[in-house]
């Protein structure tokens, strides 16, 4: 742990005591809500258990009253009791169940939900920094981890549990004799369980891991499929898979392998308490120390000594791979926000000069950006250019607040973005980025994530404003065509339009783009230049320009490299300098002039 917090790198490695001590704490306190429903469980689960240990009794009173007596009434009395106590054991059991079950259902659902809202909440820093397929593995895999727990293996964990504590607590109340010639069992049992956990907990923390690595393989694959098969890298992706498949499986394999080298013991160690009852209760009851019925029920109660260490060693690996679960889980919990809301936040003003005072930031430990100051007047359309990595789109970022400067401060009129509202933030300052993005849904739905509690005309408006009213009426459901997942029944430029539409119904006083027409094809970009033109109307807007055609048309260019601003001024001004953007400009339009 760093700083009170679970480290990132925790779920590499075999839990510790304490570690899992915590884990237990935490589970303990996020189930506070349902504990009115818990103990009602518990209690009738111990009602459960006192029937089970109740039948041995039964038995031995039966056989030492009944049969040796030949007293009818005493046997028929024992069966009675005995068919009683295992038809109120069923319907407990029954109770128990159910109860458990929504119990744990609620806890799962309530997890999911507050794992999505965190993750939502965290930065964009986290997310470039995660492989994706990790991060759906928290939401996958080790939920289904914790669901397998909750739904099989909970109630009969705590109720073999209780069984075995009050077996134990019978058989030496019945007879302290034989039961001591039965617990000699117990301690090779107790050192072969404890290696078991050692070993186990290891193995099943390296089996998620493999889980999630072979999960990121696949939506990776999945993903850049196009790229993937325009190359012909089909066996190069499918041997890579085939890699981390194996290790998933080796993984568990190994499981596997401590599973086969610790049940057996357990086994046996069931068969030999069994011969040891019979021997050595023969030879008390030979000498009248027990009775035949105390032998006989110290049988049965062997096998409610020796199946709940059976069954617990069989849950023991649900268990371990339920903690090796929410221990990752915690983990993405406890990853703070990179980005939040100070105490008196205070709303963006409306408008106002946006700017960058001596600004450094570093994405680690090197600095990628050192003491830019930057000044753009409202309504300005200002232009970054500059060669890859030299730090424009970090800039833009830095403008957006998709990250915190590291040194100085980033302001919208006088007021550091730091100290202002997220709502307000994300107001006013909205990102087009270079590729739209579209959900599962309509085109509706899609625009209307630029604001949600817009109306079907405030949609209407945003597009036609936009001059896209034609474009999409000609779709074939109009507004409410289906997009399907990321927008594949749409064309890129359709997708973009979408995108500008989205950001027209923000309708923010500052538009940060990415280039949005530079991975259009010809018969879109006009049309996404046009609405592109309209959308920027009345705006300050920021734009990251790869093709300088596009910094040429804005009031101001800033030149960044090397993670400083070398150069500022107008197309003009710059051109005539012969400085960096001139030598820029010059290849630029060189290489135009020849395609």
């Amino acid at each position: 742990m760093r700083g009170g917090r679970w480290a990132e790198n925790v779920p590499e490695e075999t839990l510790s005591r304490d570690q899992a001590h915590q884990v237990v704490r935490r589970l303990a306190r996020m189930l506070r809500p349902y504990r009115a429903r818990i103990a009602v469980a518990t209690v009738l689960l111990i009602l459960q258990v006192a029937a089970l240990l109740a039948g041995p009794a039964l038995v031995r009173h039966g056989i030492d009253q009944g049969l040796r007596v030949h007293d009818v009434g005493a046997l028929n009395l024992s069966v009675a009791l005995y068919v009683g106590v295992a038809i109120c054991g069923v319907f407990l059991g029954r109770a128990v169940i159910l109860l458990i079950a929504r119990v744990g259902e609620s806890f799962l659902r309530d997890l999911r939900y507050r794992l999505f809202r965190h993750l939502m909440s965290l930065g964009v820093d986290y997310f470039e920094r995660e492989q994706t397929g990790r991060v759906i593995s928290r939401m996958t895999s080790d939920i289904d981890s914790l669901q397998e727990l909750i739904s099989q293996g909970l109630v009969l964990f705590v109720q073999n549990v209780l069984l075995f504590m009050g077996a134990v607590v019978v058989i030496v109340t019945m007879s302290w004799e034989l039961a001591a010639g039965v617990l000699v069992i117990v301690p090779p049992v107790f050192f072969a369980s404890r290696w078991f956990r050692r070993v186990s907990n290891k193995a099943y923390l390296e089996v998620r891991d493999r889980i999630a690595a072979n999960l990121s393989t696949l939506q990776e694959s999945l993903e850049g499929v196009r790229v993937v098969q325009a190359f012909g890298r089909e066996r190069g992706f499918t041997r890579r898979f085939s890699g981390t498949n194996e290790a998933q499986y080796e993984a568990y394999m190994e499981t596997v392998r401590i599973s086969a080298k610790y049940f057996p013991v357990i086994e046996f160690a069931g068969v030999a308490g069994t011969a040891m009852i019979i021997g050595y209760g023969g030879w008390l009851a030979g000498r009248g120390v027990v009775t035949v019925g105390t032998v006989a029920a110290f049988v049965l109660y062997l096998n409610n000594l020796f199946e709940p260490v059976n069954q617990l060693s069989q849950l023991y690996n649900t268990v371990q791979s339920a903690g090796a679960a929410l221990s990752k889980i915690l983990s993405v919990l406890d990853t703070p926000p990179s980005i939040v809301e100070r105490p008196g936040a205070v709303d963006l003003p409306a408008s106002g000069v946006l700017a960058l005072d001596h600004v450094t930031f570093a994405y680690g430990s090197e600095p990628v950006l050192h003491d830019v100051s930057l000044e753009i007047r409202p309504g300005e359309r200002i232009a970054l250019v500059g060669p890859t990595g030299a730090g424009k789109s970090t800039v833009a970022k830095l403008l957006a607040r998709f990250y915190d400067p590291r040194e100085g401060r980033v302001e919208m009129g006088d007021v550091d973005l730091r100290d202002a509202t997220l709502a307000s933030l994300r107001e006013r300052i909205v990102v087009v980025p270079q590729e739209g993005f579209l959900f599962a849904g309509t085109v509706r739905d899609n625009v209307r994530v630029g604001r949600v509690d817009a109306t079907d005309d405030e949609i209407r408006a945003a597009v036609d404003a936009l001059g896209l009213g034609e474009r999409f009426d000609a779709l074939v459901d109009g507004l409410d065509t289906e997009v399907r997942e990321r927008g594949s029944r749409l064309s890129a430029g359709e997708r973009q339009l979408v995108s500008l539409s989205r950001a027209a119904l923000a309708d923010p006083t500052i538009l940060v783009l990415d280039e949005a027409t530079s991975n259009l094809d010809p018969g879109t970009e006009h049309q996404v230049e046009q609405a592109l033109e309209r959308l920027m109307e009345g705006r300050t807007v920021i734009v990251v320009a790869h093709r300088l055609s596009t910094a040429a048309r804005a009031d101001r260019i800033a030149v960044v490299d090397g993670g400083r601003i070398v150069e500022l001024g107008t197309h003009e001004e710059l051109v005539h300098r012969e400085g960096r953007y001139a030598s820029l400009y010059a290849a630029w339009s060189a290489h135009h002039d020849a395609a």
